[in-house]
């Protein structure tokens, strides 16, 4: 990261200076132009400050989710109303290098104020903008008992992120409308302290489902990106928030399993501690899980990180059924239009949203119910997944 910084600092003032010059095509108001650059000097200063931290200290998230919001706000609109302007220099190449024309100028500070909006509305209005994503799969081995069963799927609470309660309300009360006979969420209900969700149990208590709720942990529940007075400190935090599943309602599957029995037949429901690729701890063991499952039951893995699937599950001794997973969040941007999909996380994690489906087995990716870093989403809002299992 170091060895790139200077790259970056190049690539940001440049990119600056370069649309800084359409700015100053259209408008002589010092005002304005004095103000352009106080939004980069404020930005600077916060870096600055988050830097001089140190390598030892664990940054404030507030100021990151700040620095985080305002560069993309600054610099995401330029960058994408540039192509404008470069198309427009290299014309002027050839007509021996006229003044920069006033329609250009206007055309890019356009595109650069749509962009603006868009970011805006997803900071504000699209964090909780929930979107129920309905999946109907149909499987051989299915108990013909269970045919028709419904799961809703949440992922990624992040209840630390939260400042709306109107917002986060709504979210449940949708949930609740899908009626669905089992509620399953697959990790991450926090931040990084178990205290983020206190205030927020009383209404997530308010989920229901007939057949209960489970729950697994996700890699930000074990407290790994804070800092802590001792490790004990950080045990007593885990500790707490295994208590904070149970007050809301959720059974917390631990590297094991249980049994969902519907007219006297029955299906496996597997949950797994975290177990993700790269430098994401592996607390998970799906064969520890499973051990207790029959080879011919039907299962339903729950585990957070979707890179499980491909590293363990697909291979796995135990035939996995369908797979649930959550920590992508899509990166809270993206394009879903139309059937055509895309974030930048798809070329960190190739199952990253939705439904994939490999020799029968299925995984399921939900985007998210919270946000993290970035407060908002833009493109890939929050999700409810309601799946309803069908036997062919």
């Amino acid at each position: 990261m170091r060895t790139r910084l200077p790259f970056i600092l190049f690539a940001w003032i440049a990119a600056d200076f370069y649309f800084f010059k359409a700015v100053e095509t259209l408008t002589n108001n010092q005002f304005i132009l004095w103000g352009y650059w106080l939004v980069d000097l404020l930005l600077a200063l916060g870096f600055a400050v988050l830097m001089s931290r140190g390598r030892g200290n664990r940054s404030p998230v507030d100021l990151i989710a700040a620095l985080m919001a305002g560069t993309l706000l600054a610099f995401v609109p330029k960058i994408l109303a540039m192509p404008v302007l470069l198309v427009e220099d290299i014309t002027r190449i050839f007509r021996s290098s006229p003044p920069r024309s006033i329609w250009a100028s206007e055309l890019a500070v356009f595109v650069a104020l749509f962009v603006f909006i868009s970011l805006l509305y997803g900071m504000t209005g699209g964090r909780h903008r929930y979107k129920v994503h309905r999946v109907t799969l149909k499987f051989d081995d299915l108990p013909k008992e269970f045919d028709g069963f419904t799961i809703t799927q949440l992922s990624d609470i992040h209840a630390g992120s939260f400042s709306s309660r109107k917002g986060v309300e709504k979210g449940i009360s949708l949930v609740n409308k899908q009626n669905s006979d089992l509620i399953l969420f697959t990790g991450d209900l926090v931040n990084n302290k178990a205290s983020e969700m206190e205030p927020w149990m009383d209404t997530f208590s308010k989920l229901q489902a007939q057949f209960g709720k489970y729950s697994v942990l996700g890699n930000h529940d074990y407290g790994d990106y804070t800092s802590w007075e001792s490790e004990e400190t950080k045990a007593a935090n885990l500790v707490r928030l295994k208590q904070v599943h149970e007050e809301i309602g959720f059974k917390l599957l631990l590297n094991n399993s249980v049994q969902l029995k519907k007219d006297g037949a029955a299906i496996a429901l597997i949950g797994v501690e975290n177990w993700g690729k790269g430098g994401f701890h592996k607390y998970g063991s799906l064969t520890r899980a499973a051990a207790n499952v029959g080879d011919d039951e039907f299962k339903i893995l729950m585990s957070h990180d979707p890179s499980h699937w491909e590293a363990k599950t697909l291979e796995h001794e135990k035939y996995i059924n369908l797979a649930l997973a959550g920590h992508t969040h899509g990166m809270q941007f993206g394009i879903e239009l139309f059937g055509f999909q895309w974030s930048p996380v798809k070329y960190m994690y190739p199952q990253w949203a939705g439904l994939y489906e490999r020799k029968g087995k299925y995984l399921y990716v939900n985007r998210g119910f919270g946000f993290l870093g970035f407060k908002g989403r833009l493109g890939i809002w929050p999700e409810i997944t309601v799946i309803t299992l069908k036997k062919k």
